[in-house]
């Protein structure tokens, strides 16, 4: 764990002041022990979400740091916290602290905090630790993050082993809104923002349901359209792992590489970039136009039952994009809590299993949910 001294360079601040002057989104100062932490940069890339750190603005937080019915955090986390060191409290509150003595609480990473050897991570955090992007690519000669990313996987030339044992090591870049992909006019098509979806995709099922309701019951609508939604879980398990994780059957060749980057690979090399978190419109009119036909012609027999399915399967999407938005980026129940640790899992500990994002349901039918991660002791 890394350790500052204390400097006389760096300011006092009192517990007054931090409650008045930092305890907003914008200037968010939390204390461990007797030192002040600036969290402000770093509340949209927490993988909690914004709103669990928030909660303790201008406060102490010794106590959620290692609280194991939140999550008791890894040392990635406490070496966050030392680059965002400020300050320290003033010696009279400094005094009165019951926090951890000069922020040096001890805790315990999964597997003794050894990294996983797919990834190179141990834990959660670990995602949100900003990538010395000179060093990465000196080290790794994969992607220098400062220059479009597309070209250079394009003109690589990576052999499939060497391009999926770096793909699949996150980074995480802070040097502004997303790492460029085109560089050029296409980059906007390349960035979604979470809200684009329910704005695009719900008129669209709406005006579909409408459409069914023309030729069938109400409760032949209801029956189809969820019927649809469950449809879209086993569509969106067999996605995730055989089309997106098609690593095993992906030709060596630069074409099929570079398009694993596009599809899924620079999510996993990139996972919390909030911009490519959620699929493209164009994207998914192309990966939707299939099951649209396909839908009219299982249920050739009933156009409006086959819209109706149909729209309850592009519903499902729409949750489950949503959904996957929210596990990287926001502090969610206590049910989406558990999927954010599993859906997370999947990330920094073993992208070969963990396929599910809405319900670990189709990963144990077919034995690839994960393992619970070992147990970590304050």
């Amino acid at each position: 764990m890394i350790t500052t001294m204390p400097s006389a360079n760096l300011p006092t601040f009192t517990l007054a002041e931090l409650a008045k002057n930092h305890s907003s989104k914008k200037s968010c100062y939390v204390t461990l022990g007797t030192k002040v932490y600036d969290l402000t940069e770093f509340l949209p890339d927490h993988p909690g979400g914004d709103n669990l750190i928030l909660d303790y603005a201008g406060k102490d937080i010794s106590e959620i740091i290692v609280d194991p019915e939140s999550h008791v955090h890894s040392d990635a986390a406490y070496e966050i916290l030392e680059e965002s060191l400020v300050g320290f409290l003033s010696p009279e509150d400094a005094k009165a602290s019951n926090g951890s003595a000069n922020g040096s609480a001890k805790n315990t990473v999964p597997n003794g905090g050894t990294p996983y050897e797919a990834t190179g991570m141990s834990s959660a955090e670990e995602l949100s630790i900003e990538t010395d992007i000179g060093a990465d690519f000196k080290t790794h000669k994969f992607i220098d993050l400062n220059k479009p990313m597309f070209m250079q996987v394009w003109r690589g030339r990576f052999t499939k082993e060497f391009y999926l044992k770096q793909v699949h090591r996150p980074r995480h870049y802070r040097g502004g809104d997303s790492a460029p992909l085109f560089g050029n006019f296409l980059e906007p098509l390349s960035k979604t923002p979470w809200w684009v979806i329910p704005i695009i995709w719900l008129p669209c099922v709406s005006y579909g349901v409408w459409m069914a309701s023309e030729g069938l019951s109400q409760e032949n609508v209801a029956i189809c359209f969820l019927g649809g939604i469950a449809i879209w879980t086993l569509v969106e398990y067999c996605l995730h792992r055989f089309l997106f994780h098609l690593d095993e059957y992906l030709p060596d060749n630069n074409a099929a590489i570079t398009l694993h980057f596009l599809l899924h690979g620079i999510h996993h090399y990139l996972p919390m970039d909030r911009y490519r978190l959620v699929m493209p419109p164009t994207l998914f009119i192309a990966l939707a136009t299939p099951f649209w036909k396909l839908a009219h012609t299982i249920f050739y027999s009933n156009w409006y039952m086959g819209t109706a399915v149909y729209c309850g399967g592009i519903f499902g999407y729409i949750c489950y994009d949503l959904t996957h938005y929210f596990l990287h980026h926001k502090n969610l129940p206590s049910y989406y809590k558990e999927l954010k640790k599993y859906h997370l899992q999947h990330h920094f500990a073993d992208y070969e299993n963990g396929f599910g994002v809405t319900s670990r349901f189709w990963d144990r039918v077919f034995g690839t949910e994960l393992p619970p991660l070992p147990q970590k002791t304050a």
